[in-house]
């Protein structure tokens, strides 16, 4: 790859049937400060980076009023507004921030509506295209929380609504209160815990959001293989699997600096073959070309990086 690619390489998603979105987005928790607490080390530099994301093809972001909190979505607005026509901020809320590094649910519906009214805010929006629920708060009833959240859309200050950190029965419960859009779950090479949820999203037309896609990447001799095969990284290997595994999922990889955005949104032109994707998938290695994967191997063995 030698021009910087884009986020177009990775063709489009449809989201919510009306917004059309190149299918390598961006997640913006990681602009902000250490433990997601705070602002970033540079704000000129977390500006820089969502800046190049955008001028990159990226029109899909996503963050959070509790990613900071609050300093996420100040950024975004900052750097981008006014927006692009084409570009959708999905948010979300339903946690709240003690602390650095600490993260507690809160479903009531009085904090959804102040949280959903003060990102409108910071973001300057006057409707949210994508309002996710963060997380299902055990404490308060799932329907309690999800209809909070249908109210603000009947009133239109949300276009969409997805919700995050769902079971399939989770899901189920909350489109008998509201459409959903989309799932946000964890979701890469090492955790496939809501694959049958990918399986859901490709039934419905349902996005998945797959968060902390290139989290472990070093652990699959399969990822490094295709890596040195391609002429590329570990991370961007996994993101590519990302995109070839399902035209529903929507990779939203993020970072604070512009030279890491470059190289994630740079995946999207990484073609896999049908026998690397099924490899990285199984965990197992193909069986060709054999040369590559000794050479690998030793190169493993005698004590080189991954």
């Amino acid at each position: 790859m030698n021009a910087q690619p884009t986020a177009a390489a990775a063709g489009t998603i449809d989201v919510g049937g009306d917004l059309t979105v190149n299918r390598l987005g961006f997640g913006a928790m990681r602009v902000t400060g250490r433990g997601i607490w705070g602002d970033p080390p540079s704000r000129d530099q977390a500006i820089a980076t969502l800046r190049r994301v955008v001028e990159l093809g990226v029109n899909f972001i996503d963050t959070a009023d509790s990613y900071g909190p609050e300093v996420s979505e100040t950024l975004i607005a900052e750097a981008l507004y006014p927006y692009p026509d084409d570009l959708v901020i999905a948010t979300k809320g339903g946690l709240i921030r003690p602390g650095p590094n600490r993260w507690e649910a809160d479903g009531r519906p009085e904090h959804l509506r102040a949280v959903c009214e003060g990102s409108l805010r910071r973001l300057r929006l006057e409707q949210i295209p994508l309002y996710q629920f963060h997380r299902p708060d055990p404490a308060v009833p799932l329907e309690e929380s999800i209809g909070a959240i249908a109210e603000l859309k009947n009133e239109g200050k949300i276009r969409h609504v997805g919700v995050s950190n769902v079971s399939e029965y989770q899901l189920r419960e909350a489109q008998k209160i509201v459409p959903i859009v989309s799932v946000q779950n964890r979701y890469n090479v090492s955790d496939r815990r809501s694959e049958s949820l990918i399986d859901l999203c490709e039934q419905e037309q349902l996005v998945f959001l797959p968060w902390a896609p290139i989290r472990e990447t070093g652990r699959g001799v399969p990822v490094a293989v295709a890596a040195e095969r391609h002429g590329v990284t570990e991370r961007q290997v996994v993101l590519a699997w990302l995109l070839a595994i399902s035209p529903q999922v929507l990779p939203i990889p993020g970072t604070g600096t512009p030279e890491h955005a470059e190289e994630n949104i740079a995946a999207a032109a990484v073609e896999l073959s049908p026998e690397e994707i099924d490899a990285i998938s199984k965990g197992v290695l193909p069986a060709r070309p054999r040369t590559t994967i000794t050479g690998w191997l030793r190169h493993r063995l005698a004590g080189g990086p991954g």
